[in-house]
């Protein structure tokens, strides 16, 4: 199993130590670096600037949002980068949520998987280096009847293939991510229920495409924080705000995908709760009202030997690259938990 490291949004008040932080993943061997994007800084700004100043490791988007740009500027974006940084990256896509993309960016939130797909097609399609048209139900290209012609990309990417990866979250995304990509980005993962809650479907998707798991990367999320395994509990209550926002906030009441993941992995009543409290204004209400166990079960706390514990039932689950979000108030926090991430990889067996 390799290691990822997440850097999330830039402007979040740690950008002085993300460099230094993902040069320390750099020179530890990490595989790949990836950054968020939402309705504050860009992705691949951040890649770039990372890129620059690394040497090894892979840098990724996690996600590119597929409302922001158009597939043909996206196809541009992945070859600059790819070519950019010496054939080191990697291309995450995602359809955000409806209240991002009908509120930010003007598109309408609708038929997501269908739109989708004819967005990865077209990507692929242009990364070929081939003329590009194509006639779908979302895009057709060159429009009809105008004086548009069908061009093809100019930059040479580095490698033949740029990796493509799908942020997947409900069943049938899920499986076409499958079908359609390279690798999903999972978010919220518990190794308990990722067999029912993503594995499952995204074999489905393998086997329509006529492929198996193999060389399929199942790339997870999980914040990190370092500490004994007494201070479980504390080290919990620092993901409260961040669990709530997600479980409770991020999108609406009815179109919740992660308030939806939590009834999945059986917190049905929990997730209403904490829905209902965030929906309400009561933030802090909701933060207190998620179980402890859910916290738990999709971070990775305490002594780097029961982080190893958890690194060993990912990987025994259908994990290949485990992305962590080290947490930490100073640059040497975060650079310890980073580097506690090897240890614990390394005592697991799975380095």
């Amino acid at each position: 199993m390799r290691l990822g490291i997440n850097l999330g949004y830039w402007g979040a008040g740690m950008d002085g130590d993300n460099l230094a932080v993902a040069q320390e993943a750099d020179r530890l061997g990490y595989d790949v670096c990836w950054a968020a994007e939402a309705y504050g800084s860009d992705a691949p700004t951040v890649l770039a600037w990372v890129a620059a100043q690394t040497e090894r490791i892979d840098v990724g988007s996690a996600i590119l949002q597929i409302p922001a740009r158009q597939p043909a500027m996206t196809a541009m974006t992945a070859a600059t980068l790819d070519s950019l940084s010496g054939g080191r990256f990697r291309l995450g896509l995602g359809v955000s949520g409806p209240q991002v993309s009908e509120g930010w960016y003007g598109v309408k939130f609708d038929k997501p998987l269908a739109r989708t797909r004819e967005y990865v097609e077209i990507v692929r399609r242009a990364m070929t280096r081939e003329r590009l048209s194509y006639e779908g139900e979302h895009w057709t290209l060159p429009l009809p009847d105008g004086p548009g012609k069908a061009l093809k990309l100019t930059v040479h990417p580095e490698r033949e293939h740029i990796p493509l990866y799908i942020a997947a979250i409900g069943p049938k995304n899920l499986e076409q991510t499958g079908e359609i990509a390279d690798g999903a980005l999972l978010i919220f993962p518990s190794a308990d229920h990722l067999e029912d809650t993503a594995i499952r479907h995204l074999r489905a998707g393998r086997e329509k495409a006529g492929k198996t798991l193999e060389g399929f990367d199942v790339c997870p999320t999980l914040p990190l924080a370092l500490g004994t395994d007494a201070d479980v509990p504390a080290l919990a209550d620092m993901f409260r705000p961040y669990t709530a926002l997600y479980v409770g906030g991020m999108g609406s009441r009815k179109q919740n995908f992660y308030n939806q993941l939590a009834q999945r992995m059986g917190y049905e009543k929990e997730a209403a709760e904490i829905q209902d409290k965030y929906l309400s204004g009561d933030k802090a209400g909701a933060a207190a009202a998620i179980p402890q166990q859910l916290i738990d079960s999709t971070t990775l706390l305490g002594s780097v030997e029961r982080i190893a514990d958890r690194m060993r039932a990912y990987a025994a689950a259908g994990v290949t690259t485990l992305t962590l979000a080290p947490a930490g108030f100073t640059l040497d926090e975060r650079v310890a938990a980073l580097r506690a991430g090897t240890e614990a990889l390394e005592h697991a067996g799975l380095a």
